[in-house]
């Protein structure tokens, strides 16, 4: 039944789905020694230390388990096709849709990092140093993985009353315009940040803050990175959908079937 539903994992399935539960366990483990440790002792590690692993060997561990989980959580989630995404359709599509799924996770670690924050402010007047800072620093790779998914999707906002009137040698037209307008600001985009990135890249440039996280160090390069892969997604929806019959849009092609059938259900559902 698993690999019936699987969309590129097949019998992998099951192992990545152990892999996801067990890395997912281990870091939660770690993480309430770590908590305990803070509480019981005084020079236990904190969340500054966390940020700087060297020669720190527990959090090293604490980190490549936090990242296991992540990897093997997204690879699971992609493989299961949401009620109104489009399906991937080659390697590229596949990997723009994990990176989607890992930037979905992502904003569960946003909520999580500020109800932690607002607990400890107003509950035990004890605010935190770092909650707005990793919030920040999380959302943005949110906000740049989500741009990919979106360009995977084709669900960028998009204006098609003069595009529809268009005939279809007109409508490839306009597309291959798009696409070449993505490669130019894609193109002046690194030509004009790579250095500056480098050098942020190079020298670990942080915040400048009492927590400090370099910030500015992973986010300016991982920017140009994500924006070069936005770039090559769009080359491959191009390539993807060049032989596609034209489709019509009309306004009822905003009407979520699936989400006002799960409203319907519920509001059926006996109280």
């Amino acid at each position: 039944m698993m690999q019936a539903n699987s969309l590129f994992l097949g019998r992998l399935r099951s192992p990545i789905k152990t892999a996801m539960i067990a890395f997912t366990a281990l870091t939660l483990v770690l993480y309430a020694y770590l908590v305990f440790q803070r509480i019981f002792i005084e020079d236990a590690y904190g969340m500054f230390e966390m940020i700087r692993p060297a020669g720190r060997p527990m959090v090293q561990v604490m980190l490549i388990s936090l990242s296991a989980s992540l990897f093997f959580a997204s690879l699971f989630l992609a493989d299961t096709k949401g009620g109104i995404e489009i399906p991937p359709d080659g390697f590229f599509d596949l990997f723009s849709v994990v990176l989607g799924r890992l930037a979905m996770i992502m904003t569960a670690f946003i909520v999580l990092v500020m109800f932690y924050e607002v607990i400890s402010r107003y509950v035990f007047s004890r605010p935190t140093l770092w909650a707005n800072e990793l919030s920040l620093w999380i959302a943005s790779f949110v906000f740049l993985l989500a741009g990919l998914y979106a360009m995977q999707q084709r669900s960028h906002i998009r204006i098609y009353i003069i595009y529809d009137l268009m005939p279809f040698w007109m409508k490839k037209t306009a597309d291959v315009i798009s696409v070449l307008l993505i490669i130019g600001f894609t193109f002046a985009l690194v030509w004009g940040g790579y250095n500056d990135a480098e050098n942020r890249f190079l020298r670990m440039e942080t915040f400048g803050t009492a927590w400090d996280p370099p910030i500015p160090g992973i986010v300016k390069p991982a920017l140009l990175i994500i924006i070069v892969l936005v770039c090559i997604q769009a080359v491959s929806n191009l390539i993807a959908d060049w032989n596609k019959m034209p489709e019509s849009h009309t306004p009822a092609d905003e009407i979520d079937e699936t989400d006002i059938a799960n409203i319907r259900r519920t509001l059926e559902e006996p109280k």
